[in-house]
């Protein structure tokens, strides 16, 4: 695991933003951390980052602590907070060489390494652009090319897609992708499900300053439920009994149908639901579609942070 956290506390005078929080990235994970707004991701993020102390707990980044170690986590660490910061009269091509500096890239290297972060963002049309004058969208992946100055191993990305238009979003989301086929391990924080659902590899469910479930979106699915959406599709004059076949199986709930397809709820796994669909073979009902669909990302996370308090 390149990030563990154990029992992390952290308060803001009164505030327990973090209670007991635990968490573990794996290598070459993308995690999404979901929840919702004040629920501590944010702080989470600062903490591993080495921006924030922590009041008790451990936390490990790459074997270090962030607390005693903070120049050797961010040799290693690149972080984008969720707004960015400009500075006047600076191009794109500016921007990056002094972040590059600072990072310590050698001067004879950053020309180098300022037009590859660039191209990979894909802004080198705007390499000469005032960075005040970029769009938001532009704005977020130069943010991100300057997380990347030093060829970190983790990322750490909180909101990166807020109040970004649809399309930026999906360039960012594809921009992530290619980070980790690069082999970059990503920690990303949003409380937009859909963004997360659609790129993470793991997940980490967070509200009230807890970590209430973490693992890949299957281990958390099966570990909450067995319940699918399924969808029938059959003649229309053989509803009635393709209705009356599958309501004789207790695994069936919420039932509804119309016009030659029937939708409902079914608790049980894929073996228990291959035996529903012979029966419906076996019982001269001809099937034109059997659409299984898991719980998604928003109805995992509402079963997850259900009573919490």
């Amino acid at each position: 695991m390149i990030v563990q956290m154990h029992g992390v506390e952290k308060r803001y005078g009164t505030t327990r933003a973090l209670v007991g929080a635990d968490l573990a990235v794996p290598d070459g994970a993308i995690m999404g951390i979901i929840g919702p707004n004040g629920a501590g991701k944010t702080t989470s993020m600062l903490i591993m980052s080495t921006l924030l102390a922590r009041d008790a707990g451990m936390v490990s980044v790459a074997g270090y602590d962030p607390a005693t170690q903070a120049s050797s986590v961010r040799r290693i660490l690149g972080y984008m907070p969720d707004f960015f910061g400009v500075y006047e009269g600076l191009d794109a091509n500016e921007y990056l060489d002094f972040f590059a500096s600072i990072q310590g890239v050698r001067p004879e290297a950053r020309p180098a390494v300022v037009r590859s972060l660039l191209d990979l963002v894909g802004l080198s049309h705007k390499s000469t652009a005032d960075v005040n004058t970029l769009s938001r969208g532009m704005k977020q992946r130069l943010s991100l090319a300057r997380a990347l100055v030093h060829d970190p191993q983790l990322l750490v990305l909180d909101e990166p897609a807020s109040g970004l238009d649809p399309r930026a979003r999906f360039e960012l989301r594809e921009l992530i992708a290619e980070l980790a086929r690069m082999g970059k391990t990503v920690v990303i924080s949003s409380h937009i499900l859909s963004e997360l659902e659609d790129i993470s590899t793991h997940l980490a469910v967070v509200d009230h300053g807890k970590v209430m479930a973490q693992g890949s979106l299957g281990e958390i699915r099966s570990a909450l439920t067995n319940q699918v959406r399924i969808t029938v599709r059959t003649r229309d004059e053989l509803l009635d009994a393709a209705e009356a076949i599958l309501r004789s199986d207790a695994g069936v709930s919420e039932f509804r149908s119309e016009r030659g397809t029937v939708r409902f709820v079914f608790d049980g796994d894929d073996e228990a639901s291959s035996r529903l669909l012979r029966r419906l073979i076996d019982g001269d009902v001809p099937v034109f579609e059997w659409r299984v669909e898991t719980a998604g990302l928003e109805e995992l996370f509402l079963k997850i942070t259900d009573g919490v308090a």
